[in-house]
């Protein structure tokens, strides 16, 4: 292991710190926008609490998993072969997560897009418990930590580096995770565009669980640009309005 003087004066573990950092935030924004849209089914005065222990409860995970990272390791190995194909505890791990997630971002958009509030055929309830918010955070924080970490074992085999990166990404959720729940919140066709994202994001962890590789930078560039679009959206709804506005008070 490399202490930090190490790290930070040679150039060659700069560059990977930086690589993985990037990575890695790339990476927890996924786990972001499902902690967002699921903390804004809670009271008002509960989401900053919930979003706090989610993300903190994701460092511990990553963290936990560094400490074992000869194990985690191992779970690509293939434990399971059904109709010949190979599957490892990390496939099994994304397409449980994948699974998950599809299910979870279908229910969230019938619940936007469903004309009357209430039961539905998902759930007898529209909103959750604290206790169950926080659950399902925890079960998408181990699904996306494992991804995590061997997306990090795979660009560095330096320990403290990995650490470093982990914590600064998880710092940079902690700082963007009540702004971006804000804004997703007081705009409603973010929400359907984020749940989109997270159908997306669903689909291609249970394709990588299959084994079937989908260049992530094709994904992060489709939602990147869905993303510009629905911006200059908004931009031209609040420009309307405020044309509406100095209009009336003329």
């Amino acid at each position: 292991m490399f202490d930090l003087v190490t790290i930070f004066s040679e150039p060659a573990h700069l560059a990977a710190l930086a690589t993985l950092i990037a990575m890695e935030i790339v990476l927890g924004i996924d786990n972001l926008i499902f902690i967002s849209i699921i903390t804004n089914k809670l009271p008002e005065e509960q989401r900053a609490r919930a979003r706090l222990i989610g993300i903190s409860a994701a460092l511990v995970l990553r963290l936990a998993l560094l400490s074992t990272v000869f194990i985690i390791v191992q779970l690509t190995e293939p434990v399971l072969t059904i109709f010949g194909q190979g599957f490892s505890w990390r496939d099994m791990i994304l397409i449980g997560g994948g699974l998950f997630l599809v299910w979870k971002a279908t229910k969230e958009v019938h619940h936007n897009v469903h004309p009357e509030a209430g039961e539905d055929v998902f759930s007898g309830r529209e909103t959750m418990s604290y206790a169950a918010t926080i659950g399902q955070i925890l079960v998408l924080d181990l699904v996306f930590s494992v991804d995590s970490i061997i997306t990090a074992v795979g660009m560095t085999d330096q320990i403290a580096i990995m650490v470093i990166a982990v914590v600064v990404t998880v710092a940079v959720m902690l700082l963007a995770a009540n702004p971006l729940a804000n804004f997703i919140n007081a705009n409603p066709s973010v929400v359907m565009l984020a749940l989109g994202f997270l159908l997306m994001i669903g689909m291609l962890l249970i394709a990588e669980g299959f084994g079937v590789k989908v260049p992530k930078a094709y994904v992060y560039s489709a939602m990147l640009f869905s993303a510009f679009i629905e911006g200059l959206n908004i931009y031209a709804r609040r420009a309307k309005k405020d044309g509406a506005r100095m209009k009336f008070k003329r």
